[in-house]
């Protein structure tokens, strides 16, 4: 926290004495209006560069690798497991029923059985205990 607030206040501090340089170049005649706009927008643009950068970096998480047992533990057939993968990619019944040939009452059952196994309420509340799990 310490750093971030030390980046952007560095970062302030850059601008602050960017706009002095431009306004006493201007005052003084030596540079002309447009290439005070174009440097103030070449800064923000490498702002805006680093930051996203190091906001890309930083978000990356590791992919873990998947836990079988768990699997097996939670006694999720490979079906339930193959539809719990479908739901986490946004899948509807009817795709799943469609991508896994089968029908969708037999999927519908197919996701009561893993929101029950999983202990979970809802279909997004699933696939995020299965991540916590990691079996996704």
């Amino acid at each position: 926290m310490k750093k971030t607030v030390l980046v952007f206040g560095l970062l302030i501090l850059a601008l602050l004495l960017l706009f002095q340089i431009s306004k006493y170049s201007i005052v003084s005649g030596n540079l002309q209006v447009e290439m005070a706009i174009a440097v103030v927008a070449i800064v923000f643009f490498l702002i805006g560069v680093y930051l996203n950068k190091k906001s890309l970096h930083r978000n990356k998480l590791p992919q873990g690798e998947i836990d079988y047992q768990k699997i097996e533990a939670l006694g999720l057939s490979k079906r339930e497991y193959e539809v719990l993968r479908e739901i986490s990619k946004g899948a509807s019944n009817q795709e799943i029923a469609d991508r896994l040939f089968l029908s969708e009452s037999t999927v519908k059952t197919h996701v009561s059985n893993v929101l029950l196994k999983l202990n979970a309420k809802r279909r997004t509340q699933a696939v995020q205990i299965a991540q916590e799990m990691q079996i996704l």
